[in-house]
């Protein structure tokens, strides 16, 4: 099919965010899908779950009995040779937590769809980046979704990113809790052949089970050659951009829908720039585009790909700003700064040598709303710096006092 043909053949439906991430998991056909039940990602292998009972799909389903399980079986499957899913969420990452390095460290292309929520205590169950941000550095890279049909393309190149035979590794894609994995969005789905063929055939060059070509995997390292393994997970993460990239390009050629690891909306001219991840960019556009409306020169850079981190290309799009905030739905708890985004991209500008006044906010944690009301009120408290770096830099949004 060409992509006119994609195009005319793609439905228009109406699809929440799980059911979305099931529905690009059916058109993969993963060989094995290992998974433990977890609000609010819980609908996402249930479905799935259901397509293999259905004759749907020949995915090999493990139901297992923790999400330390499900990471393990998976890494199991994938070191056999087999295109391997799963996905999970919160306390069910971090229970992962200890089996995600070891996945990364085998270079095992397992990709994940991960409902952010955040982290106990207290339990709570709606969303944030607790989960995600705490594992930015256990060599996975991660995607991360604005909105249903984001989770639905990014999870479809996922599996061209992570086993891209130079690459080789996981890949987590990532979707806002009940704002995105509970919400019902319109959304276009392609033809299940369409993303057979772009996804392809998995064809591992070695795995433990061909028994012609025997090698070890996992084997112990000591003070000999540990530093040499590890240091290949972070050569890899440096040319994991222009493999993204070319996925996105092989992506837009296929299905005629453009990505890149960033996304600057309105920013040609922006004298104030918002930079933000997940479902609030889609709230932040929207006040933007008011605010264009009364001549105001604003503008977003929405980071798609957190991991490997973009520094170029944020750079780029910062240049020319008077001033930036920058906003987490994460909490570093380190008595200095605001969460992982901020010290990420506060390090890429100071290394260019830019000195670019900046607000660090922390907003929705637990859930808690933010609106167009308070992305505002952010706008406004950019206004005010006068290109000058306060001392009291971290805002909390919605914060009761």
């Amino acid at each position: 099919m060409n992509i006119n043909e994609i195009k005319e053949n793609q439905q228009l439906v109406a699809r929440t965010g799980n059911e979305a991430v099931a529905e690009a998991m059916r058109q993969i056909k993963p060989d094995v899908v290992a998974a433990y039940p977890i609000t609010p990602a819980t609908e996402i292998v249930q479905i799935f779950s259901q397509f293999v009972a259905d004759g749907l799909v020949l995915t090999e389903f493990v139901p297992v009995e923790s999400e330390h399980s499900a990471m393990s079986a998976c890494i199991g499957a994938s070191a056999a040779g087999a295109r391997t899913m799963t996905g999970t969420s919160s306390q069910g990452l971090a229970l992962m937590t200890e089996m995600l390095y070891i996945a990364s460290g085998l270079r095992l292309p397992i990709v994940m769809a991960v409902v952010n929520r955040s982290l106990s205590s207290p339990i709570n169950i709606h969303g944030d980046h607790a989960d995600t941000m705490s594992v930015r550095d256990s060599g996975w890279i991660q995607i991360y979704s604005e909105n249903s049909q984001e989770a639905y393309d990014n999870l479809i190149q996922a599996i061209r990113i992570a086993e891209n035979p130079k690459l080789r590794l996981p890949v987590m894609v990532t979707t806002d809790g009940f704002i995105i994995s509970h919400c019902l969005e319109a959304m276009k789905i392609f033809p299940d052949e369409a993303v057979e063929k772009f996804v392809g055939i998995y064809k591992p060059e070695r795995y433990l089970l061909d028994v012609d070509h025997p090698y070890t995997l996992g084997a112990m390292d000591l003070q000999d050659y540990y530093f040499e393994h590890r240091h290949q997970i972070a050569e890899a993460m440096k040319i994991a951009p222009k493999i993204i990239q070319e996925v996105a390009a092989s992506f837009a050629e296929n299905f005629g829908r453009k990505y890149d690891l960033i996304e600057t909306y309105q920013c040609s001219d922006a004298e104030y720039i918002i930079v933000a991840i997940g479902s609030v960019c889609g709230t932040t556009k929207e006040v933007i585009d008011n605010l264009r409306k009364s001549g105001e020169k604003v503008g977003l850079l929405k980071i798609r790909v957190f991991r490997p981190f973009p520094a170029g290309e944020i750079v780029t799009a910062l240049r020319s700003a008077k001033a930036i905030a920058i906003l987490d739905r994460a909490d570093a708890n380190n008595g200095f700064s605001s969460g992982p985004l901020f010290a990420d991209t506060t390090s890429a500008l100071y290394l260019a040598g830019l000195r670019i006044p900046i607000l660090a906010y922390v907003y929705g944690l637990g859930g808690r709303d933010i609106t167009t009301e308070h992305i505002i009120q952010v706008y406004e408290e950019l206004k005010k710096l006068s290109g000058k770096q306060p001392e009291n830099f971290v805002r909390y949004i919605n914060l009761r006092e």
